[in-house]
């Protein structure tokens, strides 16, 4: 299998060479677990090997997406201002949204609907989707309507040959009885929890679904540097 690069050369070790190319990978996490970089390193990585990047934002503006990028070593700007990179933001795009549920015969209400839509927003062009975050289109949906929803929006993007990171909130997750994970090819799960042994609040990544991958299940710290996340070697020292 073809794999991409998440752009954190000990991730791509763990999961033999990167994410699978063209698939969707879901990651999770509470906030301040370091979600949102995962994504944007995937992003950087991929503009410097001239693929086509798209980020669809919930939230935040793509100057503030862009700032924090910067400040992580993940130089995005230059791919923003070429047009490799677009970024999306959804509160902004609510009446393309809207226009293309009316088309549909849906009633908007919230955000509900508004899931199964956003790959009208991907260019069939674009080789990579980072979508952040799903979470916030659960709060007017019920558990069976989000599966729906985030499969029918997985499967159009993997028809349209993205590959796809969805980034979804720890309590979002939890809240959806965490049934995201059986529509996407691998999950990565973010955790920042106390360190027994040094009584530290530390950041942990696990792995537990990556189809045609080998894995390893033990969890491993690490840190979210200036130079963004970086992976630590086994038996190393808290900086």
């Amino acid at each position: 299998m073809k794999r991409v690069s998440t752009g954190i050369d000990d991730l791509n070790a763990k999961l033999g060479g990167g994410y699978p190319m063209g698939k969707a990978i879901l990651v999770t996490g509470t906030a301040g677990s370091g979600k949102t970089i995962f994504g944007l390193h995937l992003l950087q990585r991929s503009c410097m090997d001239g693929m086509k990047c798209m980020m669809v934002a919930t939230e935040e503006t793509p100057e503030d997406i862009l700032l924090q990028a910067d400040m992580l070593g993940l130089d995005l700007g230059g791919y923003y201002n070429s047009g490799q990179l677009t970024i999306e933001r959804v509160l902004e795009s609510r009446s393309k949204i809207a226009e293309q549920a009316a088309k549909l015969g849906f009633t908007q209400d919230g955000l509900g609907i508004d899931l199964i839509l956003l790959a009208d927003l991907v260019p069939d062009c674009t080789d990579i989707v980072v979508i952040d975050d799903v979470g916030v289109f659960t709060l007017s949906m019920t558990v069976q309507d989000f599966r729906d929803q985030f499969d029918a929006l997985n499967y159009t993007l993997n028809r349209k040959g993205c590959t796809t990171i969805f980034v979804m909130d720890e309590s979002a997750y939890d809240m959806t009885n965490r049934i995201a994970d059986y529509s996407v090819y691998g999950s990565v799960r973010l955790l920042v929890k106390e360190n027994p042994y040094t009584e530290k609040i530390e950041r942990y990544i696990s792995i537990p679904k990556m189809r045609s991958t080998k894995l390893s299940l033990e969890l491993s710290l690490f840190d979210i540097t200036s130079d963004g996340i970086k992976l630590r070697k086994p038996g190393s020292k808290t900086e």
